[in-house]
């Protein structure tokens, strides 16, 4: 199935004196896959000026820019338009993967790099032990088993509460109140597979509709795992769904550190509030 859809990103930084000086680097513009065909991106800020974009870690496409003039607020648009192709099913022979044939299959930098801790994703936390034992979690007869089984598992120990942990919020937050939002659920899910022995990446995107309709307000986030004969897969916790047309992806990274919407530093105000919306629309195509 394929869906098209137009996003609408705003982002207003509001100081509470004004900044003499605003540097941003922004990562919103969809990815260009065979999955997803990006038919326009647009991006401008008032105050204006030049926008640059590069091809940032892991192939990612971002924007930079300065705006170095007074400014009391600063307003980032971005409108994408893009289609989105499911992802093929996954191969039925993935069913008897073992996990010595995985790991053996294992051998490229990539690979080996997303098994490692990073700053949000630490498969050694002693809560996240505490956790696992807890909720009975542990390595299936499979590795594609023991995925399926830990996105339900984690969708039925989490509740989903926007507000209640922050961007930079380690997974510590999520395991002791039990509520968080995507970043959380695919920081706790990145981890325990990395512990396993099994490749896993963070996605950063949105997440559209059922339907032709207004989807979530929301950036979203979610899991991408490699096995051999499949690749590189998406997985979304937060839904206990594999990835479909619905998941819009932006960019890849070892874990939200990676691959924020928006970073940015700021000179001249004592401090700065961000507002954020977004709006995505869906079109079925067929």
């Amino acid at each position: 199935m394929t869906a098209r859809y137009t996003i609408r990103h705003e982002l207003t930084f509001t100081y509470e004196s004004a900044a003499t000086r605003s540097v941003i680097t922004l990562f919103l513009a969809p990815a260009r896959n065979l999955n997803q065909l990006v038919r326009s991106f647009s991006l401008r800020t008032d105050p204006g000026g030049a926008i640059f974009s590069f091809t940032g870690s892991y192939g990612n496409r971002g924007h930079f820019f300065d705006r170095p003039s007074p400014h009391h607020e600063l307003h980032i648009h971005a409108l994408s338009n893009v289609d989105v192709v499911s992802q093929p099913p996954l191969s039925k022979s993935l069913d008897a993967l073992s996990w010595a044939a995985l790991e053996s299959a294992i051998c490229t930098p990539q690979q080996w790099l997303m098994l490692q801790p990073s700053h949000f994703a630490r498969p050694s936390s002693a809560m996240l032990k505490r956790f696992m034992n807890e909720f009975g979690i542990e390595k299936g007869s499979t590795p594609l088993n023991s995925i399926r089984d830990l996105k339900a598992a984690l969708r039925a120990a989490f509740v989903y509460a926007p507000g209640s942990t922050s961007a930079q919020s380690p997974i510590d937050h999520i395991l002791e109140s039990g509520r968080g939002v995507c970043q959380d659920y695919t920081h706790v899910m990145i981890s325990i597979l990395r512990s396993w022995g099994i490749p896993s990446r963070y996605v950063s995107g949105y997440l559209g509709s059922d339907s032709n309709a207004v989807g979530h307000n929301e950036s979203h986030a979610w899991v991408e795992c490699w096995l051999p004969d499949a690749g590189w897969f998406g997985v979304d916790p937060v839904n206990d769904d594999d990835c479909d047309e619905r998941h819009i992806r932006v960019a890849i990274g070892r874990d939200y550190g990676d691959v924020p919407p928006v970073r940015g530093v700021f000179t001249g105000a004592l401090n700065s509030k961000l507002a954020t919306h977004v709006e995505v629309v869906r079109q079925e195509l067929n």
